[in-house]
């Protein structure tokens, strides 16, 4: 077994407040994945780390929060708006070093507050909320998970009606989180419709698993139906 450390510190320079700060990174050989829930959350070895909790770079300035999936360019009058809202009362605060499922879900809250103000896109902040939900589910809070799946839902709603959704995601996998997470979420004439318009693209796509798992889901909907 290696003896190379879980973690290692990087250094950034925020693009808000342009200082610079330290983010805590995972080794890749630290991450061991052994299977996937229906909405995709990642199944790690258990008792390994967790890399969701180091997804979030937060600047330990400023208090500016985001990650890879976040655009550089800021928007016209978005960087007051960041400022006004959350540097001009941040205390400062250094988010990096190992981080305990509390931690992440600041991290992870921070982030979307900064994307909202900051117009990031739809399907970036859907991703934000459904891994927030993911961290939640893992502490066994199912309120608090409920709440980030739905708005997660709705951020891939908006996503898909308004983005190119491709550039990120296939059209595919968005129509199979939406399918889930609605069903998830108790509404099944809506994951049944969403998983009926990932059935009728197969033939224009090659993620065989994920139409299967549609299929998978689609069926047991529609059998639950029958039986209520």
């Amino acid at each position: 077994m290696s003896d190379a450390p879980l973690f290692y510190d990087k250094s950034m320079k925020c693009p808000h407040c342009k200082l610079s700060f330290n983010t805590t990174k995972v080794r890749k050989s630290a991450i061991k994945v052994i299977g996937h829930d229906t909405d995709l959350k990642p199944l790690y070895e258990a008792g390994g780390v967790n890399p969701l909790f180091y997804n979030v770079h937060v600047c330990m300035h400023c208090g500016y929060s985001f990650t890879e999936d976040f655009t550089p360019y800021f928007a016209p009058g978005t960087a007051e708006v960041l400022k006004a809202s959350v540097s001009d009362h941040w205390v400062k605060q250094d988010f990096s070093g190992e981080r305990l499922p509390v931690k992440a879900i600041k991290s992870y809250k921070l982030a979307l507050y900064s994307g909202v103000l900051k117009k990031e896109k739809h399907l970036t902040l859907a991703g934000l909320a459904l891994r927030t939900a993911w961290i939640y589910r893992d502490m066994g809070r199912n309120k608090e998970e409920k709440r980030f799946l739905s708005m997660a839902a709705r951020e891939y709603e908006e996503a898909f009606s308004t983005e190119d959704v491709a550039e990120k995601m296939s059209e595919i996998k968005v129509l199979y989180l939406l399918g889930e997470l609605n069903r998830k979420l108790g509404r099944r004439e809506q994951a049944v419709s969403y998983f009926s318009k990932v059935i009728e693209r197969q033939r224009d796509s090659n993620e065989k698993q994920i139409i299967e798992m549609a299929r998978e889901r689609w069926h047991e909907l529609r059998s639950q139906a029958k039986t209520t």
